[in-house]
């Protein structure tokens, strides 16, 4: 009987944290919307598109946590946060760093790539049954596919983040500009907070994909919600830091901000 109370006890303190992650994606998502809105800039709208995915994990979390795991919230938990969301996260990076048209390249082999993920892993079949408990594992539940997509999706555009914030750091510090294209100049107003924020936003990836380590150490469930929450608040942190550090130029009249 104690057993359960503390089982129930752990699934509700992992539910929380996932909850507030979700809100604070969210959070997140409204305000890069809103900016995009006013802007019009293509990096703030797909770091919308990564913050709902990220919201969409974290919300599989929660409900997972606080009613029990599905093959289907499982599905939904491992497309939004392993295969998609860093994804478009790594494209909002290379939006700031090269071209438009670059970004909107790679945008069309992204949103391909995400809609085949998405039929991939909706249409896996399960190699058994999810043990009521037990946090699911992508190798026991699905065949090759699905967990090359997450490979492919989460750790190469984690390398493209991490590159690029310190890509900029190091660009800003040297007082040049931050991108690596020449066609898109970004005049930097205040070097040393664009560049914290570029390590923000670095650090957050990181976290994000130091969930198997963190697993280790304090479960699965745990490990999951813990770096979802810790990663999605310092990502938030840097992106507030770095907002209106900088802004693009193509002439002397341009005012849009970072």
């Amino acid at each position: 009987m104690l057993i359960k109370v503390i089982a129930a006890s752990a699934d509700q303190t992992n539910a929380t944290f996932a909850g507030a992650a979700a809100l604070i994606a969210i959070a997140f998502a409204l305000i890069t919307f809103d900016r995009w809105h006013i802007r019009g800039q293509a990096h703030e709208l797909v770091w919308t598109i990564a913050m709902i995915l990220f919201a969409g994990g974290s919300f599989a979390l929660w409900w997972a946590e606080a009613t029990g795991w599905t093959l289907f919230v499982f599905k939904i938990f491992f497309v939004t946060g392993a295969v998609l969301n860093v994804a478009w996260l790594a494209l909002g990076t290379i939006y700031l760093l090269t071209s438009t048209k670059i970004g909107d390249q790679i945008r069309a082999y992204l949103t391909c790539f995400s809609a085949f993920a998405v039929g991939v892993v909706l249409m896996a079949p399960a190699k058994r049954e999810i043990v009521d408990g037990e946090f699911p594992s992508a190798r026991e539940l699905f065949g090759v596919l699905p967990r090359v997509l997450a490979a492919v999706g989460s750790g190469v555009p984690a390398l493209i983040i991490i590159f690029g914030a310190l890509w900029s750091s190091f660009r800003v510090i040297r007082k040049n500009t931050p991108t690596i294209s020449g066609s898109d100049v970004r005049i930097v107003l205040h070097p040393k907070r664009l560049a914290l924020g570029n390590v923000l936003i670095a650090t957050g990836t990181l976290v994000l994909s130091a969930s198997g380590l963190v697993a280790g150490r304090l479960g699965k469930d745990r490990g999951f919600a813990v770096t979802l929450l810790i990663g999605l608040c310092i990502l938030f942190a840097g992106f507030l830091v770095a907002s209106n550090s900088a802004r693009k130029s193509s002439g002397a009249s341009t005012s849009e901000s970072y």
